[in-house]
């Protein structure tokens, strides 16, 4: 588990270039921040977290498949992440930002890529 990646992982960098095409700035990572959201548009009050299907248990998702040794470990530890993650939206979310989650499997070709950015694009837009 220690080569799984935190940060700029392949669908991350996918969204964060499809956006700054598009003309967005952003920070990233801001350690400020609870959760370290992944993108940080301070202007328009959103942050957005891209998360890994797998390790965040996105329902309905077959990537989001459960292992079939050592489940007490895994059980406990996916429950752990989904509580945490429900811990650091609610925090953001008193501190007055939108959060917004993206699923790795909304990004793994090129055209759910652009059509996810251009989905915030159109939703970043709103919130101006």
């Amino acid at each position: 588990m220690a080569l799984i990646r935190s940060r700029d992982t392949s669908p991350e960098l996918a969204l964060r270039r499809a956006l700054h095409r598009r003309g967005f700035r952003y920070r990233v990572n801001d350690k400020r921040l609870p959760g370290k959201p992944d993108l940080v548009f301070k202007k328009h009050g959103v942050v957005i977290f891209v998360h890994g299907c797998f390790w965040h248990r996105h329902e309905g998702c077959s990537v989001a498949n459960k292992p079939k040794s050592n489940t007490a470990f895994w059980t406990a530890k996916f429950d752990r992440n989904v509580q945490r993650d429900a811990q650091v939206q609610d925090r953001l979310a008193q501190m007055g930002w939108d959060v917004w989650v993206v699923w790795e499997c909304d990004l793994n070709t090129k055209a759910k890529v652009e059509a996810t950015a251009e989905r915030l694009q159109g939703m970043l837009l709103r919130v101006e």
